[in-house]
């Protein structure tokens, strides 16, 4: 699959950082590779963070994704910091 922007949502937003939600089918690999948020660049700044939820329907994986770039259209981000991997009860 690719990018959905009606599957991303504001959280929350102050003092020029937003906090993001994002929920796709897409394997957390591929949502974390420059360019896949490119259809928003315009909305992401340096700094905002994404919740997401990757891999619904499949393997889940969920964590934060940074953004850490955002030059000329091209949005990158940080690998997924994946939460909630280990439950040891």
């Amino acid at each position: 699959m690719s990018f959905v922007p009606q599957d991303l949502s504001v959280l929350a937003y102050a003092n020029g950082f937003t906090l993001w939600h994002y929920s796709t089918p897409d394997a957390h690999t591929a949502v974390r590779l420059a360019g896949y948020f490119n259809a928003v660049s315009h909305m992401l700044r340096l700094g905002d963070m994404i919740l997401a939820n990757t891999g619904v329907g499949g393997t889940p994986v969920s964590g934060i994704l940074l953004v850490n770039a955002n030059a000329g259209g091209t949005v990158d981000t940080a690998d997924l910091t994946q939460v909630g991997a280990t439950d040891t009860d």
